[in-house]
């Protein structure tokens, strides 16, 4: 009786089949007596014929190979003991009864081994830095296997890059030539590969890195996490053979599997790092100061701000509620030379009216009940830096004469004192309301306008700012998920989705308030909708047409007025149209 021995050279795969039948086909296909899963192998391979007690195996495909003892054939007689080799499968061909093999037992690790794979795993999970990290892996399965060569291989975007070398040239690893048909097994079946006389060896005897390196023996494995080929370990002496065994392949197997997992999260920290430094390089291009944003209006205040902000003029900002009018005037005082001195600001909508004069202006002691001692006010205090008026638009009319001589003169007096004291201050304003407006319906000074107009920046509302409200919404989420050590790692597209519909007529302070909120108190990793309290819609409110026509017109009407000093008649003959009807939209400012 005749039987072969049928071994998967990477796998280890091992299989007795006797040789019963006068005509026994071998191939891939499931209809063959022996059925031998390999890509190398093709449907139907090979044909092993019985006359007596001869057996000849055959080729059946032209395109096929096959090897008889490490000699390439076509056909040969077969003998007892003879190795033949089809694909990845080795077939030993015997005589008698089939023997019964005792499974064999895992490879042993000694407790010295142990030791050294806990050593080394340490030294890896010490030093991060991808280099080093695949340097230090090389280095310790160097001396656990005795090899003298190695490199190690890792894939990324579809491309082999080097990570690491040892005791090989570089005109010797020129990737080109060294994904020869080694890797190349490695890499399709996900399984290591071991040859014990490489130069003799038939399927490898002619790869490239065999040939570069001379190598008597090789080892290469795979780094795998879970399904993810990361990369192939290749060891190599060039000086003994047989020098691997199956528990050196067990021993690197073992730790391949370890060190998969390192490597794994290493990359993922590396690859943090560098999308961190990018974030901060892109927030460091699309910012001012502390102003972030990317689009064209920004932009474009952002270059007006950085210009303006070395002179003495006075800046008018306006804008919404919430837009970050106080933002520019604090990055307009910081690019000043006015820097080191101070920045003072106060509402002159939230003091009252009776207390508003000695806010701004101080008092002497005992110009009016209550008034104890003396007081600087906030413009003396400023002296040397800049003012900063916000809410402009709701001082009273008394005080604007008062501060229109401080902008002429730059002389104050205090509440109860008649001694004039020189201030030297510069004065930015800001208002969310129509200054033109009010001045036609005598709310607001018109040469004071022009004195804090010496320069106006206008900031638009978030809802315009398009791409700027993604940008700024991961801002905030970053900021409070590190100030609150929350769980909040990003928004879902719900959210969004939602951010970018959304109106938020609190602009740029309303999104803060509505992130900050949602990263408290969400337990969720990915924000939703209900998370940032939004609305459930798909979209923003849109005007019909015609009422954005007439916004439109209302907005281009009163540019013109502005134009000709508001002469009605001549703005009427600008835009072709009856007198009428520049007072008809008139009378719709104030609405």
């Amino acid at each position: 009786m005749a039987w072969l021995r049928c071994e998967h050279t990477i796998t280890k795969r091992t299989e007795t089949v006797v040789l019963r039948k006068m005509l026994t086909t071998i191939g891939r296909a499931s209809g063959n007596d022996i059925v031998l899963k390999d890509p190398m192998v093709k449907q139907t391979h090979a044909n092993l014929v019985r006359k007596g007690e001869t057996h000849t195996i055959s080729l059946m495909d032209k395109g096929a190979e096959l090897y008889v003892n490490g000699r390439r054939t076509k056909t040969a007689t077969l003998k007892a003991g003879d190795k033949v080799l089809i694909g990845a499968w080795q077939l030993t061909f015997s005589e008698g009864e089939p023997e019964r093999e005792a499974p064999s037992a895992p490879a042993g690790m000694t407790l010295d081994v142990l030791e050294k794979l806990v050593h080394l795993s340490a030294e890896m999970m010490r030093d991060t830095a991808p280099n080093r990290l695949f340097a230090t892996l090389l280095e310790g399965l160097l001396e656990l296997t005795r090899s003298e060569k190695g490199f190690v291989i890792v894939f990324k975007d579809g491309q082999q890059h080097l990570a690491a070398s040892h005791n090989v040239a570089n005109e010797q690893l020129d990737l080109s030539r060294v994904s020869d048909s080694i890797i190349q097994q490695v890499v399709e079946h996900l399984q290591p590969v071991i040859v014990s006389d490489a130069m003799a060896d038939s399927r490898f005897g002619r790869a490239q890195s065999v040939v570069d390196l001379r190598l008597s023996s090789v080892m290469c494995v795979p780094l795998i996490y879970r399904k993810d080929l990361l990369g192939v370990i290749y060891l190599g002496n060039d000086s003994v053979t047989d020098l691997f065994t199956e528990r050196d392949l067990s021993l690197l197997k073992v730790f391949a599997a370890q060190a998969s997992l390192i490597v794994h999260h290493a990359l993922l920290l590396n690859q943090l790092r560098v999308d961190n430094r990018n974030l901060r390089d892109q927030l460091k291009q699309s910012s001012q100061g502390r102003m972030l944003g990317t689009c064209p209006s920004m932009k474009s205040v952002f270059k007006v701000l950085r210009r303006i902000a070395p002179t003495d003029l006075s800046v008018l900002v306006l804008g919404e509620t919430g837009t970050g009018k106080e933002l520019v005037a604090q990055e307009i005082h910081a690019l000043s030379g006015r820097r080191d001195k101070p920045f003072i600001a106060i509402n002159c909508g939230a003091i009252p009216e009776n207390l508003l004069e000695s806010e701004l202006f101080g008092h002497k002691r005992g110009a009016f009940t209550g008034a104890v001692a003396d007081k600087i006010g906030k413009v003396e205090a400023a002296s040397g830096g800049t003012l900063f008026l916000d809410e402009i638009a709701e001082m009273p009319m008394n005080l604007q004469v008062k501060l229109l001589r401080v902008l002429q003169d730059f002389m104050i007096e205090r509440v109860g004192d008649l001694k004039p004291r020189s201030v030297d201050i510069r004065v930015i304003a800001a208002t969310n309301k129509d200054i033109s407006a009010l001045i036609q319906g005598g709310g607001f000074r018109e040469d004071l306008y022009y004195r804090l107009n010496e320069i106006a920046i206008s900031l638009p509302p978030l809802r315009d700012r398009g791409e700027d409200i993604d940008l700024l919404a991961h801002f905030f989420l970053n900021k409070f998920r590190d100030q609150y050590g929350a769980k909040g790692r990003g928004f879902t597209n719900q959210a969004l989705t939602g951010i970018k519909n959304y109106y938020w007529p609190g602009n740029v302070r309303e999104l803060e308030n509505r992130v900050k909120k949602a990263v408290i108190m969400s337990d969720r990793a990915l924000l939703n909708p209900d998370d940032l309290s939004l609305p459930h819609t798909d979209k923003r409110h849109v005007k019909p047409l015609s009422e954005a026509q007439e916004d439109f017109k209302v907005d281009y009407i009163r540019q013109v007025l502005e134009l000709n000093n508001w002469n009605k008649a001549q703005t009427a003959r600008d835009l072709a149209v009856d007198a009428r009807t520049i007072f008809r939209y008139i009378e719709k400012f104030s609405e």
